[in-house]
């Protein structure tokens, strides 16, 4: 009887340290996202930090105006716009995977791609090479440490970050001028082109501090969510070699690759895109198995019940993205990679509200959802279309969860392209982008 008493009060205690660490988590998440705005944001921008966002920019009641703007930069117009760019840079950056002579390590280059792509296309900045090389890597210190405890002393990951950041913006601001300064020879309006004539049309002119600061949370928001995914999905590409076969089959079907494996001429076009409907299923079941990031937190606005446990306004809660996916009823065979089951004839996703939810849900649902899920289709369509490649090593690596998902390793690739012709990088892309951008 002392024993099971014991034992009791163990199981006891043992759950309310669970619940202490629970909520100790929560907190010291929220003051990291709170700590995050603050680094990332010089002191004199004037741009509020949002209510019920966790401190998270631009998502909140008081910046209505700035969530208009976003809604402009990921319009459809917006994104057809971008597209032939977009395209431009995964054809430049898969010739250069395929011409380098040893396997390449995917989550570091889809860093870079995605960098690369925000640079570019999403921004329009025509910075040289070897300068935008050296400004990936101010900006991966400044993200290795954005998440470090505040404590400012020399060789501290805080102290690496302001650093980092202060460089960063003295880049920022520089390619900003120069891009002011040079508006002939462009053929479409980029992300920063809107953020500046949108904030005019509601009365206000952004400084250029706020123009930096706006900048770097465009880089940070199209960064290591849509590398982590481009990785996923060329991992499962090399996994499931009867899933690209069939992505293939209806590339050749739409007309976008030759019955020879050679791709058509020209570029892609979203209605194109979206008349890919197994390609659209390839991307979802990417995202529904491996999401780039764990959850989400949202402020209590008003006092709710939940399975008869009461919620008070002003609390912090968390939702998890994998656990809702993993636990959802409507997925049949949760752990497998089944892209069918978002066709037609399952649409396994229609049967519930809030079952499949990627990018978060509801109101604040993921702004640059749309731009994320063209850039995969986009290297989807490029890497069944030009591309041949090989897993490097013997078996497929363990993934880690932290800070987004991605595989402990990197996943060591071959690439090699369809003909000779695609092993080599064409000089003449640069200045194609040079020209538009």
């Amino acid at each position: 009887m002392l024993f099971e008493g014991l034992e009791l009060v163990s199981a006891l205690a043992t759950l309310a340290a669970c619940l202490v660490s629970v909520t100790l988590l929560l907190a010291v998440s929220q003051q990291l996202w709170q700590l995050r705005w603050a680094a990332t944001r010089d002191k004199s921008c004037k741009l509020p930090i949002p209510k019920g966002s966790m401190g998270f920019p631009l998502i909140g009641e008081t910046g209505h105006w700035l969530l208009q703007i976003f809604s402009k930069i990921f319009s459809h117009e917006a994104l057809e716009s971008y597209l032939p760019k977009i395209q431009l840079v995964i054809q430049d950056t898969l010739r250069a995977w395929s011409s380098h002579p040893e396997a390449i390590n995917v989550y570091q280059e889809a860093q870079k791609l995605t960098f690369r792509m925000a640079i570019r296309v999403l921004l329009g900045f025509s910075i040289p090479e070897e300068d935008l090389g050296h400004l990936f890597e101010v900006y991966q210190q400044f993200v290795e440490n954005v998440f470090s405890l505040p404590v400012d002393l020399p060789f501290s990951g805080y102290r690496r970050g302001i650093q980092a950041r202060q460089i960063l913006q003295k880049g920022l601001e520089k390619a900003i001028r120069e891009k002011l300064q040079c508006t002939q020879g462009k053929d479409y309006s980029d992300a920063l082109d809107i953020l500046i004539e949108s904030s005019k049309e509601h009365g206000k002119e952004m400084t250029m501090q706020e123009l930096k600061d706006g900048t770097l949370e465009l880089i940070f928001a199209a960064y290591a969510t849509t590398a982590s995914a481009s990785t996923s999905l060329i991992m499962q590409l090399l996994k499931h070699p009867a899933v690209l076969e069939k992505l293939r089959e209806e590339l050749r079907a739409q007309g976008i690759l030759h019955s020879g494996g050679c791709p058509c001429e020209g570029t892609l076009r979203l209605d194109t895109l979206s008349g890919l409907r197994y390609l659209d299923c390839v991307i979802k079941e990417v995202m529904r198995l491996f999401t780039p990031i764990s959850g989400g937190y949202r402020t209590v606005l008003q006092t709710f019940e939940l399975d008869g446990f009461q919620i008070p306004k002003g609390w912090s809660v968390m939702y998890s993205i994998r656990d809702t996916h993993d636990t959802a009823p409507v997925f049949k065979d949760v752990t497998v990679f089944d892209p069918d089951r978002f066709s037609q004839a399952r649409s396994e996703d229609k049967d519930g509200r809030f079952h499949y939810l990627p990018f978060g849900g509801g109101v604040r649902t993921c702004l640059g959802k749309h731009l994320a899920k063209l850039f995969l289709k986009v290297l989807a369509v490029e890497l069944a279309s030009t591309s041949r490649f090989e897993l490097a090593t013997r078996t497929f690596p363990r993934i880690t969860l932290v800070p987004v998902l991605h595989p402990v390793d990197g996943l060591s690739v071959k690439f090699f392209g369809l003909d000779s012709n695609q092993n080599k990088i064409l000089p003449e892309t640069e200045a194609m982008l040079s020209a538009t951008v």
